[in-house]
């Protein structure tokens, strides 16, 4: 099977079995679980057709998967599991951004930034728009909190490319396409013009189709298109809707984009229980509401924890109350006015038990759809440790959806499923609920069949569908025939043959005979560490992880590591030691443990922690002796450091090169940093004599300054700074000893505690004493310095400020000059174009609106690059490891190529650095821009 799979594609090293391989990307966002014997990295759409081809000969079972964010089991192969995710990513927009062509490895967040320079965007919206790929989202029929039926990805699909189990490939869209799949695959064409015909000839089954496809549903194939389109191709391309990678594989799909509202206004409406809320919808939709979205009590409850929530949530006591999530959105000012004023009158009515407040503010907005687009990771976050999560996803016809929320609430009792919830697309009749359980012993697989039964006849009961949009998977399969009748499984069953005569691509998934087959293969997360115990393994970090194009993405350090103690567990100690032996590279050593994961996290998970706290695990005895005596001389080592670069400055590559690579060798990657042409000469040290007249700030220079000189001529962000706040009059103040200071950051990274207490503890005394023990604020210049001496701060100071101690309150350098130092500042040269790079740092903080409004100064046209992300360099990261920072930057600097810009900015020294080797682009500080586009001309 292997050598097949290998013969398939050009690199054969894409093909992975590895031990590491198979479990990290085993899992997908389900409750299921099954290790595949193989996975299969392809690069071409016809590589994939090699794949399918081999697949069918051989009769190995083939699963294609993306984003892996899907929730029924679909994703998820214990044979082979093709990803699709890594190099399917071109966008092509069309005709002024009304259509647009897209391969199915584009995230639906990717894809909508592309299109909103034209003022449009994708019709599916799902909540993990910012995980979730375009082939996952064609192939479930995903559509989300504002699409409904009408703007999905069957109605706003125009063409696909696809790729079938026999390797042809059919381009529906082509003018010919009919005639190429009639020579191509005549049984396909001529047997979906038959079942055409055989299920319009039956008016009960077009009662049936018609009746299930006017509501939200991805129960079975979309039988729909054999009534809606007349030609092959076209039944073709909208069957492969909802197929969930069974029929064959979407190299590429065009779809008609919708316009992007350019006005809206969100509100949070508190009903006193479920039965009013859902009472309240059909005058809300008829009002012209673009999106109800439905929370129950126990969702409000879980929201009030999270951080960032909006106030109203905050501010509620819980008890049985459920919310709408409510938007109205319009294509100018003066249409939402109009909506506004009509949805006044109307909310006078609705029963509320809260005041209703409607926000066009961007972040009242954003932070009401944060709580609303996090909520299943979120509530299966808080699940007791050791459980599953599942979810469930159902549609009835919206005057049903009071009762059938009662019911359901009924079920929980009687099956014995406490703190489940209830939420979803109330507007389109569309709920979620979650169980949370073991699901292993056999009273609980039980119990959770005896429920199934229950909300199966409850939902058939209300005429309504058991998948709206997560698709049927495994975990609705065995129920497809009870929903649609023997007639129209029977003609799902033919379309299955026609497509995949082999039966070889994903089985088991949407027809499955097997009425247990949804109570197997449900995963167990064991417990391995606090930091990451209540991941859900929804996929959402992936796409910001710098890391995911070369060796593992947080949910697979996650899941990796569940794997090593399951396998404990089991008593399978060679599977225990195989996973060990690659984890230290793959998940340990290649992780930046910048936090970006966090930031995407709906459970705020920052993976970079647990790897923090590994290495720190792992760290030797000489290794941490070496780094409690650097922290104690840390002047004489940042010096030092910088006489080295100094000196190799000064000397033939050919001659430091050679001599670098040996000592790597010899020494270790993990330990000898790797040397590179771009990288300047050393720094100045930091210490500058005290200011004339009383501070205004302390200037807690970092000392990757005095490690790394400027670029080309510049005289550096230290100096720069001090210019700007001196034309602004703003005196600083440089801590006592600023040499020996840090924020303790390297120290965290490499997990060596005892040097980062200590430095620690000697940069807060330093500063308690500098700020006259917090009147003055700090300031700082490099963005993960910032960070860092925030978290150092808060961690050392707690105690202090319980005993009446000021906070010490830090600020970037960048948010400084933004506030304080921009609206006093002259005249501006400004630049003809910027590239800039936002910092991890700089996002994690919320600095990037300051970043962006001083790059605003600099340059009337600042750039950042599509493809934007962490750099990946962390410090000497991407000198110990230059190939996680070169996989991290290759799609961003493409994009800046492009770009032609005059002039490269960033806000932290080792990213600007990161940036240079990745574009062959000095990148220099921001506020180095900045002060020599303000300097004053000399006069003649």
């Amino acid at each position: 099977m292997i050598e097949a799979l290998r013969s398939a594609v050009a690199d054969p090293s894409r093909v992975l079995t590895r031990a590491i391989d198979l479990h990290a990307n085993a899992h997908d966002a389900s409750h299921f679980l099954l290790i595949p014997q193989a996975v299969v990295v392809p690069s071409t759409a016809a590589e994939v057709g090699r794949l399918l081809q081999a697949s069918a000969a051989q009769g190995i079972p083939l699963t294609l998967r993306a984003g892996g964010t899907s929730l029924s089991g679909q994703a998820i192969s214990d044979s082979v599991l093709v990803d699709v995710r890594r190099n399917f990513r071109d966008i092509e927009v069309l005709d002024g951004g009304s259509r647009v062509r897209v391969q199915p490895g584009v995230t639906v967040r990717a894809l909508n930034a592309r299109l909103a320079r034209y003022g449009r965007k994708f019709g599916p919206d799902p909540a993990s728009e910012a995980a979730c790929t375009i082939g996952g989202v064609v192939a479930n029929n995903s559509s989300g909190m504002n699409c409904g039926t009408t703007d999905n990805a069957y109605r706003t699909l125009e063409s696909v490319t696809v790729v079938l189990p026999s390797g042809t490939v059919v381009d529906t869209g082509a003018a010919d396409a009919d005639a190429h799949l009639r020579a191509l695959e005549p049984d396909l064409h001529d047997g979906l013009l038959r079942l055409s015909r055989r299920l319009r000839d039956n008016p009960a089954s077009v009662r049936t189709v018609q009746h299930q496809f006017s509501m939200k549903n991805t129960m079975g194939y979309g039988l729909n298109a054999l009534l809606d389109f007349d030609t092959p191709a076209a039944m073709l391309a909208h069957l492969i809707v909802g197929s969930e990678g069974t029929l064959g594989f979407i190299a590429e799909a065009v779809f008609r984009t919708i316009p992007r509202p350019a006005f809206a206004a969100t509100g949070l409406l508190v009903f006193p229980d479920l039965e009013t809320a859902a009472a309240a919808l059909p005058a809300l939709v008829d009002s012209g509401a673009a999106t109800a979205e439905l929370m129950d009590a126990v969702s409000l409850k879980v929201g009030q924890a999270l951080t960032g929530a909006p106030d109203v949530v905050r501010a509620l006591t819980v008890q049985d109350q459920a919310a709408l999530l409510v938007e109205y959105s319009a294509s100018s000012a003066a249409e939402l006015d109009e909506r506004q004023g009509a949805r006044q009158y109307l909310l006078g009515g609705l029963g509320l038990s809260e005041p209703a407040q409607f926000s066009t503010d961007p972040a009242t907005r954003a932070s009401l759809w944060q709580l609303r687009k996090g909520l299943y990771a979120s509530v299966s976050g808080a699940r007791p440790p050791g459980t599953t999560a599942l979810l469930e996803d159902v549609v009835v016809p919206v005057p049903a959806l009071a009762r059938t929320c009662t019911a359901l609430t009924r079920l929980f009792g009687e099956h014995r499923y406490s703190n489940s919830v209830i939420f979803g697309h109330a507007k389109d009749g569309n709920i979620h609920f979650m169980l949370t359980d073991r699901f292993a012993a056999p009273d609980e697989l039980e119990r959770y069949r005896a429920f199934t039964e229950d909300m199966v006849d409850l939902v058939l009961g209300e005429n309504g569908s058991l998948k709206a949009e997560h698709g049927t998977g495994r975990m609705m399969s065995p129920y497809v025939r009870r929903q649609y009748g023997d007639e129209l499984y029977s003609i799902m069953r033919e379309l299955k043959v026609l497509f995949d005569p082999a039966g070889m691509l994903n089985p088991g998934i949407i027809l499955d005979d097997d009425p247990q087959a949804h109570l197997r293969h449900i995963k167990t997360t064991p417990e391995v560490a606090p930091e990451v115990d209540r991941c859900v393994s929804c996929g959402f970090c992936e796409p910001v992880c710098p890391s995911k194009d070369i060796t593992l993405t947080p949910r697979q350090r996650i899941v990796t590591l569940r794997a090593i103690e399951q396998a404990r567990l089991d008593g399978d100690t060679g599977l225990a030691a195989q996973l060990a032996k690659d984890y230290d590279y793959e998940s340990v050593q290649t992780c930046a443990v910048d936090g970006m994961c966090q930031t995407a996290c709906p459970v705020e998970i920052n993976t970079g922690s647990l790897v923090k706290r590994l290495r720190r695990d792992d760290a030797g005895r000489a290794e941490n002796l070496a780094w409690s005596g650097a922290a104690h001389r840390w002047n004489l080592v940042t010096r030092g450091a910088g006489l080295v670069l100094d000196g190799a400055a000064k000397v033939p590559d050919a001659v430091v090169v050679p001599a670098n690579r040996l000592a790597r060798t010899v020494l270790g990657h993990d330990r000898v940093p790797l040397y590179s042409a771009e990288l300047p000469a050393g720094g100045a040290p930091r210490a500058r004599p005290a200011p004339a007249t009383a501070p205004d700030a302390v200037y807690f220079p970092a000392c990757v300054g005095t490690l790394f000189g400027p670029a080309g001529e510049g005289s550096g962000v230290q100096d720069s700074f001090a210019l700007l706040c001196e034309r602004a009059g703003i005196s600083l103040l440089l801590p006592a000893g600023i040499d020996g200071l840090c924020c303790g950051t390297p120290w965290a990274s490499k997990g060596m505690a005892a040097g980062e207490m200590a430095m620690r503890a000697k940069t807060v005394a330093a500063l308690r004493e500098a700020t006259r023990d917090g009147e003055l604020p700090i300031v700082c210049d490099a963005s993960s310095c910032t960070e860092g001496l925030i978290g150092a701060l808060d961690e050392a100071s707690r105690e202090l400020e319980a005993a009446g101690h000021r906070p010490l309150v830090v600020l970037d350098a960048v948010q400084f000059v933004a506030d304080r130092v921009l609206p006093v500042l002259g005249a501006v040269e400004p630049l003809g174009s910027l590239a800039l790079h936002p910092t991890c740092s700089s996002t994690r903080l919320g600095l990037n609106p300051a970043l962006e409004a001083v790059a605003a100064v600099v340059s009337a046209e600042v750039l950042i690059p599509e493809n934007w992300g962490c750099c990946a360099f962390a410090g000497d990261r991407g000198m110990l490891h230059p190939e996680l920072t070169a996989s991290a930057t290759q799609r961003q600097a493409a994009d800046i190529a492009a770009f032609g810009a005059s002039a490269h900015a960033s806000c932290n020294r080792t990213c600007e650095l990161g940036m240079t080797r990745a574009t062959g682009e000095d990148y220099r500080h921001i506020l180095e821009l900045l002060e020599e586009s303000t300097r004053i001309p000399p006069c003649d």
